[in-house]
């Protein structure tokens, strides 16, 4: 079955439809992929499992979980 165009109003269709395939809605991927510069940003960060349990849980810190185990306070800051 063909895909349906997003139509008229998204900027950067091939971005939009990685997103959609990522499993994002129709309107986060039209947001993301519409604002200026969008792909330039993010996937700076160092993955989670390079870091050490004191720095995940300053991290951690930012969303109020603090009392969890370093793989708990992965999971949770993935999930968040």
């Amino acid at each position: 079955m063909p895909k349906k165009s997003p139509g008229s109003q998204v900027k950067n269709k091939d971005q939009y439809e990685a997103l959609r395939d990522k499993g994002y809605s129709k309107e986060k991927s039209a947001r993301i992929s519409n604002s200026p510069g969008a792909e330039k940003r993010g996937g700076k960060a160092k993955a989670y499992e390079d870091q050490t349990k004191v720095q995940i849980y300053d991290e951690a810190k930012k969303v109020g979980r603090s009392k969890m185990t370093k793989s708990e306070l992965i999971k949770a800051l993935r999930t968040n």
